[in-house]
């Protein structure tokens, strides 16, 4: 096609369309719409995982954005997104969002209820807050901040999750009931850091001690899963009633102390592995839509969710879902 024709078509097609309905990615590398791409992945997982074992549960954190076609409230709810989990994760919505024990700017706070609401009416979706603070007068609000808007929160002292909190001293929402579902859940423990226990038993003792109806953690502890009977050490609660176990499993990023990653890597890197992620050494970047970024987490041989799936856990809570902001920007 001559050049003075598309110059002619492209104002012409602009005019015809709503800047809603063009494609995202014809502004962005590699003609990739990203936000599709992590969507995709996200239900491929959940699934995959639900095709073995009906009831898993499945919950991203972060990618907010996610919920609406185009990550603003006016945007299109993605139902066969919200389809696809259990409910959703954020982190710093009140508390902590830029700077531990300071409240996350106003705006982004409306921001992002603003969606997370538009899941919880469309689907009744439990929303799992995790804050950081430390002060007992900002840990306080930070709790109330969260029910009052029928969230389920969590406050940590630190990002690194790697502590039981000493405060407040009774969990809010603690009971002693069976927690079959997410939405049943009343309280959260995060702690995906084992780094300050010196064996997985030490870490599933001071685990199994909490009163919490839900626990994230890592599914390794140093590179070594934790043995059936740990996990159902974990199932219940000191006090009595069952509760749910999530593993944290990494979808947007690779790190270099999993079972998957080769020495080589570095400096012959797979299609899918890109640069090492500024501020965090050991976490790659990764194409998270190239099949072979998939297959290490679903779908081949000794693939990671399966072992999950063979384990004691009951669901799987997905991080860095958010990456797709790190393409759209490049």
């Amino acid at each position: 096609m001559r050049k003075w024709l598309v110059l002619l078509l492209v104002p012409l097609l602009l005019i015809a369309c709503d800047f809603d309905d063009l494609p995202a990615f014809s502004f962005q590398t590699e003609n990739r719409n990203y936000r599709i791409d992590m969507r995709n992945l996200v239900r491929d997982i959940s699934a995959y995982a639900r095709d073995i074992e009906e009831e898993f549960i499945i919950v991203p954190q972060g990618g907010t954005e996610l919920i609406t076609s185009d990550g603003r409230s006016t945007g299109t709810i993605q139902g066969g997104y919200l389809d696809a989990v259990n409910g959703l994760g954020v982190q710093g919505l009140f508390f902590g969002g830029r700077t531990v024990d300071q409240p996350t700017p106003v705006i982004e706070t409306e921001r992002l209820r603003t969606l997370l609401d538009l899941a919880v009416a469309s689907g009744s979706i439990p929303i799992l807050v995790t804050d950081f603070a430390t002060s007992q007068r900002n840990i306080d609000e930070a709790y109330r901040l969260t029910e009052d808007a029928g969230y389920t929160g969590f406050v940590a002292p630190s990002r690194q999750l790697d502590t039981i909190p000493d405060y407040p001293t009774v969990i809010p929402g603690f009971n002693r009931r069976d927690i079959d579902t997410l939405a049943q859940a009343r309280n959260f423990l995060h702690l995906t850091s084992p780094r300050l226990y010196s064996t997985r038993q030490e870490f599933i003792d001071a685990l199994a001690a909490t009163g919490y109806d839900l626990l994230i953690l890592d599914f390794f502890f140093n590179g070594q899963p934790f043995t059936t009977a740990q996990l159902q050490q974990l199932q219940l609660k000191p006090d009595g009633g069952r509760r749910i176990l999530l593993a944290y499993l990494s979808i947007g990023q690779a790190e270099s102390d999993r079972f998957y990653w080769q020495n080589s890597w570095p400096t012959n890197p797979p299609s899918w592995l890109g640069e090492q992620v500024t501020g965090i050494p050991g976490n790659y970047q990764v194409r998270y839509w190239e099949e072979g970024w998939r297959d290490i987490l679903f779908g081949s041989a000794d693939n990671y969710l399966d072992q999950i799936l063979d384990s004691a856990f009951d669901g799987i809570y997905l991080d860095h879902v958010d990456e797709f902001k790190y393409f759209e920007e490049r």
